[in-house]
Parts: C-alpha cells; structure tokens; sequence
C-alpha cells in the first residue's frame, strides 16, 4: 500500500514564514479571478502552518482548557488579481509580539507581484473566550521568529 501523503508545509527561512499553494478553480469566480475572501483563506492556512512548524499543537491545547489563537484584527489591500493556475507565495513576518497577541504581516504573491497583504493581530483566549496570556513557550517561539527578521528589511 502507498503511504498516505503527506499536506503540503511552508518553511522558515530567517524571520519569513513562506506558504506556497496554487489557484484552484474553486478559489476563483466565473472569469477565472480569484475571489476577495480567499485570501483570508489563505493567509489563514500559512498562519496555522506557522504555528505548526513552531511545534504548537493548537487542537491539543484547546482539548487542555488551555486556549488558542484568535484573530482580533485584520487589515487587508488587494493590490492585483490573481487567476486560476497560478501559484501563490504568502510570505508572514511578525510584527510585535506581546504577551497576549502578535501582530503579523502577510503579503500573497505571484513571483515579484504583489497580490494582497494584510497586517493580522492574533489573540490568544481561554477557553471561556476572554484574552489571556500566552503560554510562553508559544510567545518565545514567536519572539525568536520576529527576531530572525532583524538586518534582513
């Protein structure tokens, strides 16, 4: 039998998170433009595959009581359309990392094209909904990412 396969992964690469993924034609409307909310989408999946790569196993520390991350803000620019077959790049950088939330940068490109970019604030709430502070093992894995940015802007 032929092992299962595996889900596509992003990498970090310093203090950039990169997420590669391809434009389906679910993604997109009937002329062959990618639709405004995917790319919330999107950027949704390469934040969670960040947090992943941290080692942070979100399901395990709701199914503690111990809570997870929210998103509490997002600001987004579309700058240019994508369209079906093409291959998408979000590249994600932290912004500000506290002890309740980070704040990360995401941009989705088509090689040198800017696509859309958005400046995320994720929280991190109990399982009662209210904003707690981070386990910080989770804000140490984040501050040592936001800090491999440095020299490189």
């Amino acid at each position: 039998m032929t092992a299962f396969p595996q889900p596509d992964r992003g990498a970090i690469d310093g203090g950039r998170h990169r997420y590669a993924l391809r434009v389906f034609y679910e993604d997109t409307d009937a002329g062959g433009v990618v639709y405004h909310a995917n790319y919330l989408r999107w950027f949704e999946r390469a934040r969670s595959d960040l947090v992943e790569l941290f080692g942070i196993d979100q399901r395990a520390a709701l199914d503690a009581g111990d809570g997870l991350y929210t998103v509490a803000e997002v600001h987004l620019r579309y700058l240019s359309p994508a369209r079906l077959g093409d291959t998408v790049l979000v590249e994600t950088t932290a912004r500000h990392v506290g002890r309740v939330s980070c704040t990360l940068h995401q941009v989705a490109l088509r090689g040198d094209t800017r696509l859309a970019e958005a400046t995320v604030k994720v929280g991190f709430i109990g399982p009662d909904g209210r904003p707690r502070k981070q386990p910080a093992h989770w804000q140490d894995a984040f501050t040592a990412f936001a800090e491999g940015l440095e020299g490189q802007e």
